[in-house]
C-alpha cells in the first residue's frame, strides 16, 4: 500500500449514491451514462472504419505486412510518449471539455489523412500525433465512468462500454469493408472523421460540466510522480503487465489479418470483435463474483491458445473460428480492470485507468510491429502462431502474482 502526499493530491470526488446497479437497465438509468456510451461508441466506430481504410490503403501501396500492421496499430506506440508526459492531465482537466476536444482533433486528423496524394510518411506522422493525444482519452473517459457510477456498478458499466467496443467493431469492420469497396479508402476516412465529430457532439451536449478530479496544473513531473506511486505496488505492477503484454501480443496476431487474407480481413476482424462482445457480455453480467477469480486464469489462457492453430496455415473457416473463440478471452481484461480499481485510491483512478489504457494500446503497437517484422521473414500464419505462443508464456509467468491472496495483500 502507498500513501498519497497531501501537497499533490486532494481527496477524489465522491461516488454517486444510487440504490443499486445490478443490471444493464440500471446502468443506463444512471445520469449521463447514455451520453458517455454514445460518445464512446461513435469513437470506436470511427476508429474501426478509419483504421481498416488506412491499413488497406497502405498495404495496397506498399505490399508490406509490416507497414500495413503498423498503419493500423503502430500509432498506439505513441501512447508511451503520452503516458510519460501528459497523463497527469487525465485527472487535472475538466472531463467534458477534454473528451470533446480529443474527438474533434481526431476528426480533423482523420480528414487530413484523406487528402489526395498525401505520402505514406505523412499519414503515419498524423497518426502518431493523434496517438500521443489519445493517451489522455482512456484516463478521462474511465475516470469519468467511476464518477458517474457507484463502486459496485463500475464492472457492469465497464462491461457495457467493452460490449459497445465489440458491437461497433463488428459493425465498423463490416461497414468499413463495404465503404472501402464503394467509396475507396479516402472516402471511408471522411466517413470516419464525421463519426469523430458526432462523438464530440455527444460529449458536449450529453455530459454536464465537471471540475477536474485533482487540483493543480498538469505537468511531466506530476505525471511521473503518479506513475511511480502506481508502479510502487507489486500487485498493481502484476495487474498492469497482465493487462498490457498478453493482449498486445494477440493484437499482433490480429494486425496480420490483412496480409493473411486480404479479401477476408474484414470478416476476420468482425468475428474477432463478435467473440470479444460475447466474452464481455457473459463476464460483466452473468459470472457471479465468486467465480470471477476461478475463471480469470482460464480466460487469460483462452486469449492465446486458439491462435496456435495458425502454425498450420488453416483455411478461412478454421481461421475465423480460432479468432472468434480466442477473442472471448479478452473478457479477462474486464476482471483485471475491476481489480485495478480496487487496488487504486479514488483520487488516482483516472490516472491509473489512463495508464492501463495507454500501456495496453502501446503494447498493441509493439505487438503489431513485432508480428509484422516476423511475418516479413517468415509468413503471416507463422508469425501469428509465434505471437500466440509468446502470449501464453507471459500469461503463465504472471499467474502466481495474480492469485487472490497476492492481490488482496496490497489492497488499499
Amino acid at each position: 500500500m502507498f500513501r498519497l502526499h497531501a501537497k499533490h493530491y486532494a481527496p477524489g470526488p465522491a461516488r454517486p449514491k444510487l440504490d443499486g446497479v445490478r443490471t444493464y437497465t440500471e446502468v443506463f438509468r444512471a445520469p449521463e451514462f447514455t451520453a458517455l456510451f454514445a460518445s464512446s461508441s461513435a469513437q470506436v466506430a470511427a476508429s474501426t472504419i478509419s483504421g481498416l481504410a488506412i491499413g488497406t490503403y497502405v498495404y495496397a501501396r506498399t505490399r508490406s505486412p509490416l507497414l500495413s500492421a503498423l498503419a493500423m496499430f503502430g500509432p498506439s506506440l505513441a501512447q508511451l510518449a503520452g503516458a510519460s508526459a501528459l497523463l497527469s492531465a487525465a485527472d487535472r482537466l475538466p472531463p467534458r471539455a477534454a473528451m470533446a476536444w480529443i474527438s474533434l482533433a481526431y476528426g480533423l486528423g482523420t480528414a487530413a489523412q484523406a487528402i489526395p496524394g498525401l505520402p505514406v510518411g505523412a499519414i503515419f506522422a498524423i497518426a502518431v500525433a493523434l496517438g500521443v493525444l489519445n493517451s489522455l482519452g482512456g484516463g478521462v473517459r474511465y475516470g469519468l465512468l467511476a464518477e458517474i457510477l457507484p463502486a459496485e456498478g463500475f464492472l457492469l458499466g465497464r462491461s457495457v462500454l467493452n460490449m459497445s467496443v465489440g458491437f461497433f467493431q463488428i459493425c465498423g469492420f463490416a461497414a468499413g469493408g463495404v465503404l472501402v469497396a464503394l467509396l475507396s479508402p479516402r472516402g471511408t476516412l471522411i466517413a470516419g472523421a464525421a463519426l469523430y465529430v458526432a462523438a464530440a457532439a455527444a460529449t458536449r451536449f450529453g455530459l454536464r460540466r465537471r471540475p477536474p478530479r485533482v487540483a493543480g496544473r498538469p505537468s511531466v513531473a506530476a505525471t511521473w510522480r503518479a506513475n511511480r506511486l502506481l508502479w510502487s505496488s507489486a500487485a498493481r505492477r502484476c495487474v498492469f503487465l497482465a493487462l498490457w503484454v498478453p493482449n498486445g501480443l494477440i493484437v499482433g496476431c490480429e494486425a496480420l489479418f490483412v496480409s493473411y487474407s486480404p479479401r477476408h480481413a474484414g470478416l476476420l476482424y468482425a468475428c474477432a470483435a463478435l467473440g470479444m462482445l460475447a466474452g464481455d457480455t457473459v463476464a460483466g453480467r452473468f459470472i457471479p463474483p465468486g467465480w470471477r477469480e476461478r475463471l480469470g486464469p482460464w480466460l487469460r489462457l483462452l486469449l492465446g491458445v486458439p491462435y496456435l492453430a495458425f502454425i498450420a496455415s488453416p483455411p478461412l473457416p478454421v481461421a475465423v473460428a480460432a479468432a472468434t473463440v480466442a477473442s472471448v478471452g479478452y473478457a479477462a481484461s474486464l476482471l483485471l480492470q475491476e481489480r485495478l480499481v480496487a487496488l487504486t485510491p479514488g483520487e488516482l483512478s483516472g490516472h491509473a485507468l489512463g495508464l492501463q489504457s495507454s500501456g495496453m494500446l502501446a503494447m498493441q503497437g509493439v505487438g503489431a510491429a513485432l508480428a509484422g517484422a516476423v511475418a516479413q521473414w517468415t509468413s503471416p500464419a507463422t508469425a501469428m502462431a509465434i505471437m500466440a505462443a509468446a502470449s501464453v508464456a507471459v500469461t503463465l509467468a504472471l499467474a502466481p502474482g495474480l492469485r487472490p491472496a497476492a492481490l488482496a495483500a496490497e489492497a488499499p
